[in-house]
């Protein structure tokens, strides 16, 4: 009796089935992807692109989820998140990339990119292959792809073209070294403030001046108590694309390059719609009133590198010189 029961035809292909089942149901890789930015922003947009442009690739093998507005927790959290196995894949800025490898900070070096473009040729060049290398036998991250922020702009009550011009200048900057460097270089006064205290402390003269990219001056309403935006793009910004070691090494070498094509797609189709939204708001900025300002960059870059050299803030000469020669 017992012999024939598990002979049974019925019973035999039940058994297949659940046996079969589980395999199929953990064959999908359901997958989180965390970044800090808000739902509209393209960095989400492109990001969701890219999870829907993955699952089709793989045949619905990667199930991937966008978790925007630092759902998953803030930037520190998911940086550490990568590590832990909490999150699997994120957008960042470098800086937190930079507290374990600090060569990946010389992108912060003032005036160091010439324009979005220029940071663009970086993320595409040996050098910044090197660095990303270097960060991924550290800790087993992948960078995948580099996405354009935005250019630091200077918005003040009174307009300035030269580095002498700020002396004195107070002016509110997040509180590192690399946002304060160009502002004591030339003599101004940098003070750090609550990023959600600036529109007040511009409007009630606690500092004349702040920095920040126009999409941020637009966002925050700067431009309701700032004359002028002079246009000193004293540190062009990127974001990084990061994939977890416990990710990156189970796929195979054809899923990484398809993970990778995807992401620097997204990257590529998100720096794109930044750029164009800066050109819009030069001309929003121009009809509301404001007074935009062409700044002579040289002044500022060749002081900034004359009293706040790239070796005082921990980074190196030679990776200087080659970002510089790039075209």
């Amino acid at each position: 009796m017992r012999r024939s029961f598990f002979l049974h035809p019925r019973f035999w292909m039940q058994s297949v089935l659940f046996a079969l089942l589980p395999l199929g149901a953990s064959a999908q890789q359901k997958l989180k992807w965390a970044h800090v930015y808000e739902s509209s922003e393209p960095f989400h947009t492109e990001s969701v692109w890219a999870a829907e442009e993955i699952k089709k690739r793989s045949n619905g093998k990667f199930d991937i989820q966008v978790f925007p507005a630092s759902s998953l927790g803030k930037e520190t959290d998911i940086n550490q998140g990568l590590t832990l196995g909490s999150v699997d894949i994120i957008i960042s800025g470098p800086s937190f990339a930079a507290r374990t490898l600090p060569r990946f900070g010389i992108a912060y070096y003032p005036f160091i990119f010439r324009d979005g473009d220029h940071l663009l040729a970086y993320s595409k060049s040996a050098l910044f292959q090197e660095i990303a290398n270097e960060f991924r036998a550290k800790t087993g991250i992948q960078v995948t792809a580099y996405t354009y922020y935005g250019a630091r702009q200077t918005s003040a009550q009174k307009p300035f073209k030269e580095c002498a011009d700020v002396k004195g200048l107070k002016i509110r900057v997040p509180d590192a070294p690399a946002y304060t460097a160009t502002w004591q270089a030339c003599g101004a006064n940098p003070t750090p403030i609550a990023f959600a205290e600036v529109y007040l402390a511009l409007q009630n003269g606690t500092v004349d001046a702040q920095e920040n990219p126009l999409t941020t001056i637009e966002a925050k309403k700067f431009f309701e108590v700032q004359k002028s935006i002079m246009l000193t793009s004293h540190i062009v910004d990127g974001v990084i694309t990061m994939v977890a070691p416990h990710v990156w090494n189970t796929l195979s070498p054809a899923e990484q390059k398809m993970f990778t094509e995807v992401m620097q797609e997204a990257a590529a189709r998100a720096s794109t719609k930044i750029k164009k939204r800066e050109a819009e708001l030069m001309d929003i900025f121009k009809k509301k009133g404001l007074n935009l300002v062409e700044v002579n960059r040289k002044s500022f870059q060749d002081t900034v590198l004359k009293v706040k050299p790239v070796e005082s803030l921990g980074q190196s000469r030679a990776d200087y010189d080659r970002i510089q020669a790039l075209k």
